[in-house]
């Protein structure tokens, strides 16, 4: 096997989904999500190869004629059980199976339709540079959360989580918090294989556009994110 230096965006997209039947192939302004999210990680300078993993017909047709390769995902690794680490670790292996060992896996998720392509490169950057291990997209956020708790006499009490809820400071004089998007996580390949998980060793976060921050789940992201499509995608807001 060679080490070849190069960077691989992995796409995981199964066939099935329960929230949005076909949602992989639900398009958001006229691109289906797996088309969006193949494209974004061509037009990343760092990028060298993008490949979907996939156990859909129609999915890896599509993700063929976006420019990616495809992997077939097994029926095992495909269910509602199965995580994305185990598509990554299956994609890595058949790879491998072909003498080719990146340096660097890109996980890009096709539920976030707008992810920006250098903020790709900025992640990418960031581990090949070895300043950090891991970096994920994240989003600032200054909500005040709250947890649910039921007490013991089986009262249900509402706790503030990340605040004190006798000090109601500013917006503009909270630190931000980071809210993770799920739009993208990048890593070395011998120390996801190592782990086996996204999250290990020194953890940066790129901060992304909050316009875009949308995880595709049910028929009402998907409404939104068309309507916020024309001023996010370059090709109808104008932008060159």
């Amino acid at each position: 096997m060679r080490s070849t230096g190069s960077v691989v965006a992995v796409v995981p997209a199964r066939a099935g989904s329960k929230g949005i039947p076909g949602k992989n192939l639900r398009a958001v302004a006229g691109r289906s999500l797996v088309r969006r999210a193949v494209e974004a990680a061509l037009e990343a300078t760092s990028i060298d190869a993008v490949v979907v993993s996939t156990d859909g017909d129609a999915i890896a047709a599509e993700a063929e004629l976006a420019g990616a390769r495809v992997v077939r995902r097994p029926t095992e690794l495909a269910g509602d059980e199965a995580s994305s680490e185990s598509a990554l670790l299956h994609v890595l292996d058949e790879l491998a199976t072909a003498g080719e060992e990146p340096e660097v896996v890109v996980f890009l998720q096709a539920t976030s339709p707008f992810t920006d392509p250098a903020d790709l490169d900025a992640a990418v950057a960031r581990v090949r540079d070895g300043l950090a291990d891991s970096v994920f997209a994240a989003t600032p956020s200054h909500a005040f959360l709250w947890r649910v708790e039921r007490e013991p006499d089986g009262a249900v009490t509402a706790r503030a989580v990340n605040h004190d809820a006798a000090v109601r400071p500013r917006r503009q004089d909270r630190e931000p918090e980071y809210r993770e998007t799920g739009a993208f996580y990048v890593f070395r390949t011998a120390a996801f294989r190592q782990h086996r998980n996204r999250f290990h060793g020194r953890m940066e976060l790129v901060v992304v556009d909050p316009r875009g921050a949308i995880d595709i789940d049910d028929p009402g992201d998907l409404a939104v994110a068309e309507a916020i499509a024309l001023h996010l995608d370059p090709a109808l807001n104008g932008a060159p």
